[in-house]
């Protein structure tokens, strides 16, 4: 695991040489097929020396979800261990990561009529309101959510409404679906915040020069997207969409390309300190998959 530009690719690619194990992508953009450069998606000759399951498996105009996520990787877990080989998840979406871990909370699914109720509501009083009425019903949720978080706020209201009980109690309540596997948590983690920062601003004018916007015209030609879409709301394809549009210029558009994407490292880097048990490893280190080799070693993976 590990932020944007940490290198988890290069590192997964070399243990394929060293470890008898099964690549799995654990990245949320990765699974859109002709989303290439903004992904930084592995190139066909990395993929032919090391295959990852999960990428390319639905077009930009399908949405993949965290359960979806845990269904397929529970069951590639299971094939790859049939096969005698080791799973080896790698990626930086940390919800999925959580979701395979801790598995998925049980709620309501969403009610087109209490929903318009409180579409209504919004329009009429604003989500300040929504928010502060939540606070009377869901002290907990409403104090962890941002008073302009329209599509959580609502959510949480809808489960009160659907059920009488508040998000966080019905939370505390699910049971972890613990996985049947001995765990390594590998987290990818920069010594020096400032060179990732300047790796991640080398990657994006890099992905500009190899023809983003280029490709984002083809993806627009060949798929009826919006800009809305999950597909195109990815650190990127945002940035160059509204470049397109006209909203921002050539500049504009490396400047808040690179803005978003250390916005997202910074997201991800939050999520790892948040998360148990992972043994951290400098990123920046010239003989990083050989430090992870030695890890693993350590700490009885050896194999």
């Amino acid at each position: 695991m590990g932020p944007t530009a940490s290198g988890k690719t290069g590192v997964a690619v070399e243990l394929v040489s060293h470890l008898p194990v099964e690549l799995i992508s654990v990245d949320s953009a990765l699974v859109f097929r002709d989303m290439d450069i903004g992904t930084a998606k592995p190139d066909v000759a990395t993929l032919a020396r090391a295959p990852h399951h999960l990428i390319d498996i639905i077009d930009p105009t399908e949405a993949y979800s965290a359960a979806a996520f845990r269904h397929d990787a529970l069951r590639l877990m299971a094939d790859i261990t049939q096969r005698g080989k080791i799973p080896l998840l790698v990626g930086g979406t940390m919800l999925y990561f959580k979701a395979l871990r801790e598995g998925l909370n049980d709620l309501p699914p969403s009610d087109p009529v209490v929903r318009a109720a409180l579409d209504a509501e919004i329009a009429e009083h604003g989500i300040e309101h929504l928010h502060s009425e939540l606070a009377k019903v869901d002290a907990e949720t409403a104090a962890r959510l941002k008073p302009a978080d329209t599509q959580r706020i609502q959510r949480a209201m809808e489960i009160y409404r659907l059920t009488g009980q508040p998000m966080s109690v019905l939370i505390a309540e699910q049971k972890s679906d613990g996985l049947p596997y001995r765990i390594a948590s590998i987290a990818l983690v920069p010594g020096d915040r400032a060179q990732l920062h300047a790796r991640i601003a080398t990657r994006f004018k890099a992905m500009l020069k190899q023809g983003l916007v280029d490709e984002l015209h083809l993806l627009r030609e060949k798929y009826p997207l919006h800009p809305n879409m999950t597909a195109m709301r990815c650190v990127g394809y945002r940035q160059a969409w509204q470049f397109m549009e006209g909203e921002i210029d050539d500049v504009q558009l490396l400047e808040t390309g690179i803005i978003a994407t250390r916005q997202l490292a910074k997201r991800q880097l939050t999520w790892l300190r948040s998360m148990q048990d992972n043994i951290e490893l400098d990123c920046l280190v010239s003989d990083l998959a050989q430090r992870v080799i030695n890890t693993l070693a350590e700490n009885d993976f050896a194999v």
